[in-house]
């Protein structure tokens, strides 16, 4: 059924849509350049596919106990003051990784970006779902989701280029710049956010987290993201690997290939936001899992191929994984309850990154490659994994769509859902 219009946005949403959307688009590109950098990492420090899953795996891990541990406190404070403070310790850890001499300091350069970096995602849904009506979000989720793409056109072929000629640590010191300036910028024109202050709760903040976690329907939402990153994060360690080992993609070849899948998504997430916006977003959801196990069931068994074929099969398979996102996100931030929304988002972060972690230590113990030149063994049966976990995060997805509809029906005339 056709929905009617959603409201327009005004001046200062504009505003804060935009400064998430770069905010966003700064901690994407310090997790998603690990991806293009892996090959030149595992070369450069001498380590196994098992141990750079590690280096993937230690931010995730970390970002996930940061926000189980911070998600009491989601709702207590300032929602701008969080967001600084938290994003102030993520451009420190990034510094700290660009400075990094060996493969031991990464790691624990890694762990402390992701005890500051993993909490912020989940601190701009909340400000999203504070901010905007659940007949906006789509729209939003959409632009917010362009960081992916963003970092894809411009971060990562300039922090390839930059790590091709002054080393592997270059690119974190862009990022570094770059989120220094973003930081000032949010600090002079975000208002504070403390609408959710006003609901008094006699809670303390372990009560609050317990209080979260026992909600029966916040925690089929919880288990529904936990399979969705777990789908999602698998894959993503062993990309550039995969391209450069076993489809013969050159370093120089690498941006490109990255670039115009960047550009394709800066493209079809607006149109997802808006489709999610006019039409059912479960519907929209499996339609999308279903394209992404196809394309990723052939991508995972390319032999080397043309560059142009790649990037094809590429920006197909990155349409189904990323047109995913967009409407499960916006049905998830429909499930807590204004008081909760903090914790709620915390926690479902934590729970992504943890699964995401988890993914990425699995995928590096089912990748097996025998050299640093030889081609990587197995990535196919990743493939098929990662399309079973996709297929069965349709039917929590529907379950999730269903408690949204009922908050939805459930929530006075006026309120934010």
């Amino acid at each position: 059924m056709k929905q009617p219009p959603p409201p327009p946005f005004s001046s200062y949403e504009k505003l804060v849509i935009a400064l998430l959307a770069i905010t966003q688009f700064t901690v994407v590109l310090d997790f998603m350049v690990m991806s293009p950098l892996g090959d030149m990492l595992m070369k450069s420090l001498l380590i196994t596919p098992s141990q750079f899953g590690l280096v993937v795996s230690s931010y995730a891990f970390s970002a996930g106990i940061s926000g189980l541990l911070t998600a009491g406190f989601a709702d207590k404070f300032d929602r701008k003051r969080l967001l600084l403070f938290f994003y102030i310790g993520f451009i420190l850890g990034t510094l700290f990784c660009g400075l990094a001499p060996t493969y031991e300091a990464l790691v624990a350069a890694r762990i402390f970006t992701g005890i500051f970096g993993g909490v912020i995602g989940s601190i701009s849904m909340a400000i999203i779902t504070d901010v905007f009506s659940l007949e906006q979000r789509g729209r939003v989720m959409g632009f917010i989701q362009m960081g992916f793409g963003a970092s894809q056109v411009l971060g990562i072929p300039i922090s390839l280029y930059l790590a091709n000629l002054w080393g592997w640590q270059s690119p974190f010191l862009m990022i570094v710049g770059f989120s220094t300036v973003v930081a000032l910028v949010v600090m002079q024109t975000l208002k504070p956010i403390t609408k959710h202050l006003e609901i008094k709760t006699e809670r303390n903040a372990f009560g609050h987290l317990m209080h979260t976690l026992s909600q029966k329907h916040y925690q089929t939402a919880f288990v529904g993201t936990a399979l969705l990153s777990i789908g999602g994060f698998m894959m993503m360690p062993f990309g550039s690997a995969f391209a450069v080992n076993n489809l013969k993609v050159s370093q120089h070849q690498l941006p490109i290939i990255f670039m115009v899948s960047g550009i394709s998504s800066l493209i079809i997430m607006p149109l997802i936001g808006r489709m999610s916006d006019k039409i059912d977003k479960f519907k929209l959801f499996a339609y999308a899992s279903v394209w992404m196990v196809i394309m990723v069931v052939i991508y995972t068994n390319l032999p080397p191929i043309p560059l142009w074929t790649i990037i094809i099969f590429n920006v197909l398979m990155m349409m189904g994984i990323m047109s995913r996102m967009v409407p499960a996100t916006t049905l998830t931030s429909a499930i807590p309850k204004m008081q909760d929304r903090g914790a709620f988002m915390s926690i479902n972060s934590s729970l992504q990154q943890i699964a995401g972690g988890f993914a990425s230590f699995i995928a590096g113990m089912i990748v097996v490659q025998k050299d640093n030149f030889s081609p990587l063994e197995h990535y196919n049966i990743l493939g098929i994994v990662v399309s079973a976990i996709s297929l069965l995060s349709i039917y929590l997805v529907y379950r999730i769509s269903q408690l949204a509809k009922k908050t939805a029906a459930q929530t006075p005339k006026g309120q934010a859902v």
